[in-house]
């Protein structure tokens, strides 16, 4: 029997609420052993049901129970000093603790990140935070609705109706993306304690992983080339539309899925090559008519032409359908609670010959905590001076990917000291390169592209044309020099020039080869382009995103960074198990697995409860109030479109609202003195907060709120993130000096390493082939032979 990856790697959770709980599910289900401390009275998830299901005495909810799987539970009182030796006595033998506040024990000062760390230096030690652990708001109250306003992400890809508020992500995928993101840097950080080298604290921010979850790189957008992504609101045509007899998600995310667009609907005289609008505006132009060629066909008919006519599309899943949906029945992407019987989806990424444990019963409450303290607990070893300066420092990658799902993955790798090699054609350059509305005009028009420049930071760029046989015999040989090779092109693609697993393994037999389609390997979607609308639409991401009394809107963000932080879990488990054997892994990491496991709770809900979720505007299931509210400013469009977003989430948060805006006479009514009443009379407090906000300038609310102690932010134009002082204070941004367009800013990672680096941008992106002549050079090939491969068009520097 194949063990799990991380088996015997222990991680002491002492966290609360999604994230921290999503991060060590993901541990456990690599193999590692999972110890999780609770209060007397249970983790609150135990007692949670986002659809309001009533949890009897001595049950658990059953998202815990999905959250829990395969985890141990200790109760301890801090009061008692045997308790607190046995935390420290579970501290001492494990390798890594993931913290965040709001437990009994993260809440005592000899449990706080700093004071774990300088206890036990053998550990790794995550915290996450809404802000992170240093800087000015450190300490400010926030939710992952109002981390969505203050990253940009509710304003910034346009999303909801001009003439309505802009809308945020429904769902909490936030807080599952920084979970995502923490399990990622806790297994950097065992890469680079590996051989004994001390562990490290790590310090991730929330707000950060919301910017690299919720908006695309608009910083460096408006940094390049001088204007923001977009400037209002527009509604994404034809996007989550009503058909016949459903809705169906269809979606141009290229100049040529829009003229294919226009041919399906049976217009092609819409098709302007020449035309100065982007694809999104004139889709709006024809909007209606696009709505009403919809609205006459049915789902199944839309979906098979658009199919045809390789335009992106999917059907719309929800919590009661989306067990039901072919390709997730033929893949068997659902499966049952080992305990409690309900559907909840299946692991987020595949891989052979490793495995990953399969799915355990959750715990009962302090089941396994008489266990722990009779156990004879060894402390792991004091740490060596051994430790990398980064942790993946002689790994090579050979990178295929495009767009930004892969990148995104392979540019963790790269910050953190991976040779990345960016392979590229000059027939097909990465399609990043393609979408920065730069005119084809301009000189060197592909190398001022903000986004790729901001994904391919410190890697190396190679061109290959793969449909020579000259240049697949180079990527070959290249294979042979490298211990990953990752790619993200639709299946066939891979087929049709032989690469599959086992040719990598003739190559290379120790090889990581990781595939990250976006439907996946098998399935009867598995040739369908995939763009991030389309897996959020599938998965059910977008069903929770937007107005309740019209056809949902997709995220249009998520889907690609939430596939490329699970990809980098499943390629370090990969590793981890090639390390412990020697053996090569195939790893497949869709898009759509992963985006699944981020929607879990609306499957969950419904098969547990028979609840359906849905979308609620700018509410959620956590808060009220919870809304946003326009206030005085005029944005910097001349337009009075300014937002402020206020979220309560306790009895506490509440009064302190009530004494910030004087105490009138309605906030003090008893039918709102719980979080019961103040749902019920949402609209009211609704109404009177709107009256609040509408004359005063966003700056003087949140100074107002946050003094109160009420989570509170501005709903930021995101190309503005340099403004904010925290961002500042963590130096999230850096200036990278690109050698055509110059300095701008860009994010690096959304987690401070005490081992360093202190800065992750050690060289701008790489020109189309810039690195050519090194790396082949590197593979035993001589000046005139490369010379000799420029001129047959296999490698080359100029798009053509």
């Amino acid at each position: 029997m194949v063990e799990p990856p991380l088996t015997g790697y222990t991680v002491v959770d002492l966290s609360t609420g999604i994230a921290g709980a999503y991060c060590t599910k993901l541990l456990a289900d690599g193999g590692a052993d999972v110890i999780k401390f609770e209060p007397p009275e249970g983790d609150p998830l135990r007692s949670w049901s986002a659809s309001g299901a009533a949890i009897p005495a001595g049950s658990d909810g059953a998202l815990f129970s999905f959250l829990a799987s395969s985890k141990h539970s200790v109760v301890v009182e801090l009061s008692k000093d045997d308790d607190v030796e046995l935390v420290n006595r579970l501290l001492a033998s494990a390798d890594a603790a993931v913290w965040s506040p709001g437990s009994n024990v993260a809440e005592n000062p000899s449990f706080t990140p700093e004071a774990i760390h300088r206890r036990h230096p053998q550990l790794t030690v995550t915290s996450i935070t809404p802000f992170g652990l240093y800087g000015p708001w450190r300490d400010r109250a926030a939710t992952e609705f109002t981390l969505q306003a203050w990253s940009g992400g509710i304003i910034g890809l346009g999303r909801g109706d001009p003439e309505r508020a802009p809308v945020f992500v429904g769902g909490r995928v936030g807080e599952y993306f920084a979970g995502a993101y923490a399990s990622a840097v806790t297994l950097a950080s065992r890469y680079r304690q590996i051989g004994g080298g001390a562990g490290e604290l790590l310090d991730l921010s929330m707000l950060e992983t919301q910017i690299l979850g919720l908006t695309y790189y608009p910083v460096s957008y408006f940094e390049v080339l001088g204007r923001p992504w977009r400037d209002a609101r527009r509604l994404t045509i034809p996007g989550i539309a009503q058909a016949k007899d459903g809705l169906v998600d269809v979606g141009c995310g290229t100049a040529q899925q829009w003229f294919d667009l226009c041919a399906m609907v049976g217009h092609p005289e819409w098709i302007d090559e020449e035309s100065p609008l982007t694809i999104t505006e004139q889709a709006n132009v024809h909007a209606d008519e696009i709505y009403a060629w919809v609205a006459d066909n049915s789902v199944d008919d839309i979906r098979e032409l658009a199919t045809a006519f390789r335009i992106p599309n999917a059907p719309v899943g929800n919590g009661a359908n989306i067990a039901t949906l072919d390709h997730f029945v033929e893949r068997k992407s659902f499966v049952r609670n080992p305990r409690d019987g309900f559907q909840q989806p299946g692991h987020p990424y595949r891989m052979r010959p490793a495995r990953l444990r399969p799915p355990q019963p959750p715990p009962g409450l302090g089941e396994h905590t008489e266990q722990y303290r009779a156990a004879s607990l060894i402390p792991r070893p004091a740490p060596n001076d051994t430790a990398k300066r980064l942790p993946f420092t002689g790994l090579r990658v050979v990178d295929m990917t495009t767009f930004w799902a892969g990148p995104c993955c392979t540019h963790l790798l790269a910050m953190l000291g991976a040779e990345v090699i960016h392979v590229e054609s000059t027939r097909r350059p990465d399609g990043t390169r393609l979408i920065a509305g730069v005119p084809i005009t301009e000189n060197q028009w592909w190398e001022k592209s903000p986004i790729f420049m901001a994904l391919n930071t410190n890697k190396k760029g190679l061109t290959l044309d793969l449909q020579s046989s000259r240049g697949r015999e180079l990527l070959r040989k290249l294979i042979t020099t490298s211990d990953v090779i990752v790619e993200n092109f639709t299946p066939r693609v891979l087929d049709q020039i032989g690469l599959d697993f086992a040719a990598v393994q003739a190559l290379q037999p120790s090889a990581v080869l990781m595939r990250m389609p976006g439907f996946g390997l098998d399935g009867p979607w598995r040739d369908n382009p995939a763009f991030a609308y389309v897996i959020e639409a599938a998965a059910g991401l977008s069903w929770l995103t937007g107005y309740p009394d019209r056809p949902p809107f997709e995220p249009y963000s998520i889907g690609d960074p939430n596939a490329g932080v699970h990809a980098l879990n499943a390629l370090l488990l990969a590793l981890e198990h090639r390390r412990r054997t020697g053996e090569g892994v195939l790893v497949e990491a869709s898009m759509v697995d992963a985006a699944l496991s981020i929607s879990a709770e609306q499957i969950i809900e419904h098969s547990a409860y028979g609840a359906l979720l849905e979308r609620a505007g700018n509410r959620g299931p956590t808060a009220a109030p919870q809304n946003l509210y326009r206030c005085a400013d005029i944005d910097e469009f001349g337009r009075l479109d300014s937002w402020v977003a206020i979220a309560v989430e306790t009895d506490a948060q509440w009064s302190g609202l009530c004494e910030a805006l004087g105490s009138p006479s309605w906030a003090t009514d008893p039918a709102l003195a719980d979080a019961a009443g103040r749902r019920v009379h949402h609209h009211v407090i609704d109404d009177q907060l709107a009256a609040w906000c509408e004359h005063r300038s966003g700056d003087d609310i949140v100074k107002t709120l946050w003094e109160a102690d009420v989570p509170v932010a501005k709903v930021m134009q995101p190309h503005r993130q340099t403004e904010l002082d925290q961002l500042s204070f963590r130096g999230f941004f850096e200036v990278v000096d690109h050698p055509v367009h110059g300095k701008a800013n860009f994010s690096t990672v959304a987690a401070r390493l005490s081992g360093g680096p202190d800065t992750f941008h050690a060289r701008p992106a790489p020109l189309l082939g810039e690195h050519n002549h090194e790396v082949l050079t590197e593979l035993g090939l001589s000046p005139a032979e490369i010379a000799d491969l420029e001129a047959e068009g296999v490698i080359g520097q100029v798009p053509g």
